[in-house]
């Protein structure tokens, strides 16, 4: 089941960094990071397609009225569900083909308490929105790029594929660790083959969402919002910028490794993360 909406004119790139011409696919592309994805490639030329598991909505606290108009086409389907590749696929191909392909599907529910409480049900909802959701659709649409003999695939993953919370994500974590091995043996399968697979790990990201959990903390212990703030990020071991990333931010980074200007970039993991993770 699809819609579609508008898109609108393109910025002004420089060549290195236009991708006028190209065609995209954002997976989870209709809210948050997803969206904020959408935007800067629509902007820099790119028709986008965008995969939600319900429609966009100008009305969500992490989406604004400019990410949703940006996509060229919205597949509704859940990612996440073994057969929902085959369908995206299908689309995809129904479309022209495929050059770009950004996995943003991810996050986590699992109680706090540590892996005691973590059930095999929470660890299979983990695998698969974390790391199985990419490994199929990956799987469904890499023959529509090997068509062209050349395109790029981003994951999004987390800095928690490198520094670990045990207290109600852990299996997101480790699934986010998966994610990025599996990426870099990925790349390496598909470069010679024109086909270049990156990874890009955000650290916190600035949204309303984040913005409303650190005013309940300030709340429960009776302090600022700022203070609240502060203790959100403290929980991450501090972070060197003081601040969260914006989203936009975020996808400005995705926006240039899809781009020519990253045509050497093969099998990397960027952190945009402000500096919180202190090693490699």
């Amino acid at each position: 089941m699809t819609t579609l909406s508008p898109s609108s004119p393109p910025a002004s790139y420089p060549p290195a960094l236009s991708l006028a011409g190209r065609q995209a696919l954002v997976v989870g592309g209709t809210s948050g990071l997803g969206a904020a994805v959408v935007r800067r490639l629509a902007d820099a030329g790119a028709r986008v397609l965008a995969v939600g598991r319900t429609a966009p909505d100008t009305t969500a606290p992490d989406t604004t009225a400019s990410d949703t108009t940006a996509a060229a086409r919205t597949i509704l389907a859940d990612a996440t569900r073994p057969g929902s590749a085959d369908l995206i696929a299908t689309v995809v191909r129904e479309e022209g083909g495929l050059d770009i392909l950004v996995q943003v599907v991810g996050g986590s529910s699992t109680p706090g308490g540590g892996h005691a409480t973590m059930t095999d049900a929470h660890w299979d909802d983990e695998l698969s929105r974390n790391l199985l959701a990419a490994v199929r659709v990956d799987r469904a649409i890499t023959p529509l790029l090997l068509e062209r003999g050349t395109g790029t695939i981003v994951h999004v993953g987390s800095i928690q594929g490198r520094m670990p919370l045990f207290n109600g994500t852990l299996g997101y974590a480790a699934a986010k660790a998966a994610l990025r091995t599996y990426s870099k043996g990925l790349a390496n399968e598909l470069a010679p083959q024109g086909i270049r697979v990156n990874t890009v790990s955000p650290g916190g990201i600035q949204s309303p969402s984040s913005n409303a959990l650190a005013q309940r903390i300030a709340e429960a212990r009776g302090l600022t919002e700022a203070d609240g703030m502060q203790l959100l990020m403290d929980s991450l071991g501090g972070i060197p910028d003081g601040r969260f990333a914006p989203a936009a931010e975020i996808a400005e980074v995705i926006g240039f490794l899809v781009s020519a200007g990253a045509a050497s970039v093969v099998g990397a993991d960027i952190t945009v993360d402000g500096g919180t993770v202190k090693t490699a």
